[in-house]
């Protein structure tokens, strides 16, 4: 027996097989290395391949060579251990130091001996929560909550007004340095005159970030100390203030119906909900909801609403850590950032409430950025390594298109954002489409369709039974879209997503969803209706619910 580089003994011995072949009496001898590391099935078809061995004795070659390797293991494997019983017996082995390493061996691949994963302050809040917004105590929750959202929302007004003085004053300079250009003042006066501005703001939009940065993880910090003791105080049976605490509470943070109601007043939103029943044996139901709103209407808080506003938020409060969440897609471009179009918009609208369980949309965008660049470096590493894939039609290009946007994201490709301070909705999908939507030519196969495919499989993992679709695949109007591309875009849309929706059946089990379509509110009444009459002719709807006009 040979000792190898490593501790595992490595002993080489002969298979042998005999079999007939007509009359002639053939013997197979191979020699193998014990351990045997390759698969039986790998060396049985090496033996056959390499020793041309007829196809009527494979099978008893294959029991025959299981049988030899079983055998001749368990002889080395007893072997080895007749020499440490051995070697144990002439006092050649310390037994303490034998003992401790089998104890320390056990308890670290026994579950029962392992150390038990210590709670996150995250879980634990989440836990006091989601049992104090089950308890009378939530509207002292989202009193609290809403008192925190006025106040920034005061300080983001504050900030608004000083921008706003700051550029009318800059204008006003610029006006003058415009009228001076050619007498008192040269091209490069004015370029330094703009570039002074442009500082001049970028310093005042840091300095008021900052701010609101600030004062956005005092009131985090503030409201989940206060969670955690109102929580322990409900857990005192002797402590008679609580309820008290709560009432004043309350009463301190109602808002005033009367003032709110001249103060905002709602856009008009039409809607339109049916029911269906989708699948071929097991048919499952499901909600169909069809919306004329701003996408961002589903995001915002109101600082002075009717007690429909409150429900709302009440209900988005009560399912944000159950199986029932709510998820809204969003339709970006391909950069990770929120500097520009909706994004920008969808940023300030998250900033006017602070997110008391999840961190800020910066900090989720910031590790979304990593993980592209982690995937786009793994991505252009394997393309480097198959050198015959690069010399395939397109593959060089495709090399090329992703060294060149290394950071960024694809069409068809989406990154989620977690939330607790929007109105209506737990979880954004920001999907990525291109300019290619705004034509009237795509296909089912196209990448924002099978965007919104893979979109519809992360809601049946994750407990996502409500989602909301932009259904003409853009977030507003122009002059291209006309009423017959309203309507293909429309019809497009409906099927794609009634044959998702029948796929759910194999990812989920079929559970009953809440799928909700939503158009720009610039489209017309005419055209709405229009769109509301092609719905259930596309899902054969078995019932209508409602039809409501809200102002």
């Amino acid at each position: 027996m040979k000792r190898n580089k490593g501790k595992v003994n490595v002993s080489e011995k002969d298979f042998v097989f005999e079999f007939k072949a007509g009359l002639q009496q053939c013997v197979l001898k191979v020699p193998l290395q014990f351990p045997v590391q390759e698969n039986l099935n790998d060396l049985h078809g090496r033996f056959i391949l390499l020793h041309k061995i007829p196809c009527f004795v494979e099978n008893d070659l294959k029991t025959c060579l299981s049988n030899f390797i079983e055998r001749e293991t368990n002889q080395d494997y007893d072997r080895v251990a007749e020499q440490a019983l051995q070697s144990l017996m002439n006092s050649e082995v310390d037994i303490s130091e034998l003992t401790n390493a089998w104890a320390k061996t056990y308890s670290e691949t026994t579950l029962e001996h392992s150390h038990p994963e210590e709670p996150s302050w995250d879980e634990d809040f989440a836990d006091v929560y989601h049992e104090l917004i089950h308890s009378p105590a939530s509207d002292t929750l989202l009193n609290l909550e809403h008192n925190y959202f006025v106040s920034i929302s005061e300080l983001i007004s504050e900030r608004d007004m000083e921008i706003k003085k700051l550029q009318e004053r800059q204008a006003a300079a610029m006006d003058t340095v415009m009228q001076e250009l050619g007498k008192t003042f040269s091209d490069q006066d004015v370029n330094a005159v703009a570039s002074q501005h442009f500082d001049a703001q970028q310093v005042l939009e840091s300095k008021w970030a900052t701010e609101l940065k600030h004062v956005t993880g005092i009131q985090k910090q503030e409201y989940q100390e206060w969670v955690i003791k109102l929580h322990q105080d409900l857990k005192n049976p002797n402590n008679s203030t609580i309820n008290e605490e709560i009432k004043v509470q309350t009463n301190q943070l109602t808002e005033s119906p009367e003032s709110g109601s001249c103060l905002f007043e709602e856009q008009r939103q039409l809607e339109e909900s049916f029911t269906i029943h989708l699948g071929a044996q097991l048919k499952t139901m499901h909600n169909l909801r069809l919306v004329r709103s701003d996408v961002l209407e589903l995001c915002k808080h109101r600082q002075h609403g009717s007690s429909g506003v409150k429900l709302r938020r009440l209900q988005t409060a009560l399912s944000l850590y159950s199986s029932s969440l709510c998820g809204l897609v969003l339709l970006v471009d391909n950069r990770v950032n929120s500097y520009s179009g909706i994004k920008r918009d969808f940023s300030t609208v998250s900033m006017e409430c602070t997110d008391f369980h999840f961190p800020r949309l910066e900090e989720q965008l910031d590790i979304v950025q990593q993980v592209v660049l982690y995937a786009r470096a793994q991505q252009c590493s394997k393309l480097r390594e198959q050198p015959e894939l690069s010399r395939t039609s397109g593959a060089e290009d495709k090399n090329k298109n992703v060294d060149k946007k290394n950071g960024n994201i694809l069409p068809g490709e989406f990154y989620i954002t977690r939330h607790s301070n929007l109105s209506e909705v737990h979880v954004v999908f920001h999907l990525c489409v291109d300019d290619n939507v705004r034509s009237g030519n795509i296909t089912a196969r196209d990448p924002a369709i099978m965007g919104l495919r893979n979109i519809l499989k992360v809601c049946c993992t994750h407990d996502i039974t409500t989602i909301t679709i932009p259904l003409l695949l853009v977030h507003d109007m122009s002059e291209e879209m006309t009423i017959p591309w309203c309507l293909k875009r429309a019809e497009l849309v409906f099927k794609c997503v009634k044959g998702f929706m029948m796929e759910m059946a194999s990812w989920d089990g079929g559970i009953s969803r809440t799928v909700q379509f939503i158009v720009p509110q610039s489209i017309s009444e005419e055209m709405f209706y229009q769109l509301s009459n092609m719905l259930p002719q596309i899902f054969r709807v078995s019932s209508t619910l409602t039809l409501t006009s809200k102002r």
